[in-house]
């Protein structure tokens, strides 16, 4: 079922099915809902999974577009989705970018997530400052490299420091296409101009996750290389709350490129 919300600065379209528990499956890059079909068709018997279009992407649109979004505004789309969804403690998926959307919410509505699984987050936040330093330039370099030779010139190096190599991953069969259309190529323009600087001026209480009653559990794809930022954010979050880094099928996208698999993983451990 295909609903909207009304936030601050924004209108958010978001899609509900299934039945059980409230499950949000935050969706990373230029992902909107529909990106996640294939999951969610494996999720919808145990859980009540919401998707959404993260606001400045497909349906969910701006009041000024000109103005963009920030991190935080896009963490309080979150707490006011569920909010509107469910009255009681919800799980979460957070993949990459929606990875530190749920880690916001967990810092600020700690009452409102049970359990977060936080898929590779890009937070170089919760990297040692020389880390942190070098990966938040290589996001703004990237952002001058899409400005400078647009999408085709830019999205094999943005893959590259995400770890994502498309020409050798693997799949599952059967998968739903997502061609390069206009709108997805809009979703990358945004992503890209606005959601980067979110990343680097991310003002996420880094120390406050150490103490949330939220339950964080950190998770890397099989296939990820170990030295990208997204892999060792995962590894530092799981040193600061004390938890074990879990595996799950496929790279940093594994939630797309196996969703039979990733889903099968994801509920043994929710």
């Amino acid at each position: 079922m295909k609903r909207t919300l009304r936030v601050p600065g924004a209108q958010l379209s978001y899609e509900v099915r299934g039945a059980g528990p409230v499950l949000l499956v935050s969706q990373s890059g230029e992902g909107d809902a529909g990106r996640t079909i294939d999951l969610v068709d494996q999720l919808t018997a145990d859980y009540t999974v919401v998707t959404y279009d993260r606001r400045g992407l497909s349906r969910s649109t701006l009041d000024d577009p000109a103005r963009g979004a920030t991190m935080a505004e896009h963490a309080d789309d979150v707490h006011r989705l569920l909010a509107e969804v469910t009255d009681a403690p919800a799980r979460m998926l957070g993949c990459s970018f929606g990875a530190v959307l749920g880690l916001h919410v967990a810092v600020s509505h700690p009452e409102q997530l049970d359990v977060l699984i936080a898929h590779e987050p890009v937070a170089p936040a919760l990297l040692p400052d020389l880390e942190r330093g070098h990966h938040e330039r290589e996001l703004q370099d990237l952002q001058r490299l899409y400005r400078d030779q647009g999408l085709a010139g830019s999205i094999a190096k943005i893959a590259e420091v995400l770890g994502i190599r498309p020409g050798e991953q693997e799949t599952e069969h059967g998968l739903t296409q997502h061609p390069m259309d206009d709108q997805r190529k809009a979703n990358f323009d945004f992503f890209i101009r606005n959601d980067f600087s979110a990343i680097v001026h991310d003002t996420l209480d880094i120390t406050a996750l150490k103490t949330t009653a939220t339950r964080i559990i950190p998770a890397v794809g099989r296939t990820t290389p170990g030295n990208v930022f997204d892999h060792r954010c995962a590894h530092e979050l799981a040193a600061l709350v004390g938890a074990m880094v879990e595996e799950f099928p496929g790279g940093h996208n594994g939630n797309l490129t196996h969703p039979r698999a990733y889903a099968s993983r994801l509920l043994d451990l929710l």
